[in-house]
């Protein structure tokens, strides 16, 4: 049996992965955990939440894993993959996927596009048709400067770590996200110590890559990454 831990991003959760996690559910007989980080989920509760709590969550559920398969995945999107990067220097887990990881993070230019496709779904009526918008407004309001500090100061500790991951790993990054750029999945093509490491670029995907257009192509790519 094989084991998978999927970690959700920065004022996200699950739901971020879950696109990927169903395919995932669909093809194979893994167990699948897909944690929520201190704070995180539909209601935000950031304040006072240091980053070291993220780690140490999402590291309890990679121990229970650990003793209970041979075969261990990790699988992280965004800041899930900064924590994500951090075990797997860490522990001996088979391959890594990293989705969107933030080592670097805000692409201002893509950004300011975003913001402003919005707007003119907004002008037209159709914002609720887009489906992460609501969860996002709100999430603007409800984020502290705190959580924001602890994040960046996640990021700082991990750095220094990727030349420390030897494993198997697959990076991907929409090249038109606007939270992170795509220097990020440059950075950590070229600083992990991996001898089997591939960077793929999905054209026209935004930050979410797990809702792009292109997901069913990415979720096909990812299976048989892990599968090989």
């Amino acid at each position: 049996m094989i084991g998978c831990l999927c970690i959700h991003g920065f004022t996200g959760g699950p739901y971020e992965v879950q696109p990927l996690v169903d395919y995932l559910t669909q093809e194979t007989d893994w167990e699948i955990v897909t944690p929520i980080l201190p704070g995180h989920g539909e209601q935000l509760s950031l304040s006072g939440v240091r980053y070291t709590k993220w780690i140490d969550c999402v590291e309890e559920e990679l121990k229970k894993l650990l003793d209970k398969f041979d075969i261990v995945y990790l699988i992280g999107f965004s800041m899930g993959g900064v924590i994500a990067s951090y075990l797997a220097a860490k522990y001996s887990i088979r391959k890594l996927v990293l989705l969107s990881a933030a080592v670097y993070y805000t692409n201002p230019k893509q950004l300011i596009s975003d913001v402003h496709d919005l707007f003119k779904l907004g002008l037209q009526g159709k914002i609720n048709e887009n489906e992460l918008y609501e969860r996002y407004k709100k999430k603007i309001i409800a984020t502290p400067l705190s959580a924001i500090i602890q994040f960046q100061q996640l990021v700082r500790k991990v750095r220094p770590a990727l030349k420390k991951i030897s494993v198997p790993t697959l990076i991907v990054q929409g090249k038109c996200d606007g939270i992170v750029p795509m220097k990020s999945a440059e950075h950590i093509h070229q600083t992990i110590s991996s001898t089997r490491k591939k960077l793929i670029y999905i054209e026209s995907a935004k930050h979410h890559v797990c809702y792009c257009d292109e997901r069913k192509e990415l979720f096909s790519e990812v299976y048989t990454f892990l599968k090989e």
